[in-house]
């Protein structure tokens, strides 16, 4: 992001600096362009990004409106916008992001940097203005990005259903299907016997 960009504008200054000392010479670098120079990203210088500034000791909050590069004074404080960023539409995680710089006048009539770094409106616990009098933080970056990729089609369900016939439990269960025949005992070969008949009653006529 942005906050990338920044920190190596920074180191390579330092590196110019060392190395124009040491020969004399002035040194170019090439710098990698941040990414609102990249077709249809808004540009950074026309992004307008709007801060949330808290006076503690009386409660009351303003919204400013910033362009990158611009500050504004309100009594004893100065806010100054740096750069800001969103992240794109079609990213899973949205963030919105604001490089703010937080001046206080102090008693000689000099300003004190207090804060100087990037803030995050979904995440304010990642970076925290420590100042007893003010805070401030983002709300919004209007900036635009190019049309993303197209959302993925939706599977076809398919209508066509299996004609194999099911097996297993499914096919034991039918009505249709012949009772299975229990096994033979193993080792039992023989006919059962046949039943005796019933003895015969007492003839009366007998003598």
């Amino acid at each position: 992001m942005a906050s990338l960009v920044v920190l190596a504008l920074g180191a390579g200054g330092c590196d110019r600096d060392a190395r124009r000392q040491a020969t004399g010479r002035p040194v170019t670098a090439t710098v990698a362009q941040p990414a609102g120079d990249q077709a249809g990203v808004t540009p950074m210088a026309q992004r307008v990004a709007v801060l949330g500034l808290l006076n503690k000791r009386n409660g009351i909050v303003r919204d400013i409106a910033l362009r990158p590069g611009r500050s504004v004074r309100v009594k004893d404080v100065v806010v100054r916008l740096r750069a800001c960023e969103t992240t794109a539409p079609w990213e899973s995680e949205a963030l919105t992001g604001a490089f703010v710089q937080l001046d206080v006048d102090r008693t000689d009539g000099r300003l004190q940097r207090v804060f100087s770094g990037w803030l995050y409106k979904e995440s304010p616990s990642l970076n925290v203005v420590e100042h007893p009098v003010y805070d401030v933080w983002p709300k919004s970056c209007a900036m635009t990005y190019p049309a993303g990729p197209g959302a993925p089609a939706a599977p076809v369900a398919s209508s066509s259903r299996s004609s194999a016939r099911k097996s297993g439990a499914a096919s034991a269960g039918r009505a249709d299907s012949p009772a299975a025949e229990p096994a033979p005992v193993p080792g039992n070969d023989t006919a059962p016997a046949p039943a005796e008949p019933p003895p015969s009653a007492p003839d009366n006529n007998a003598t």
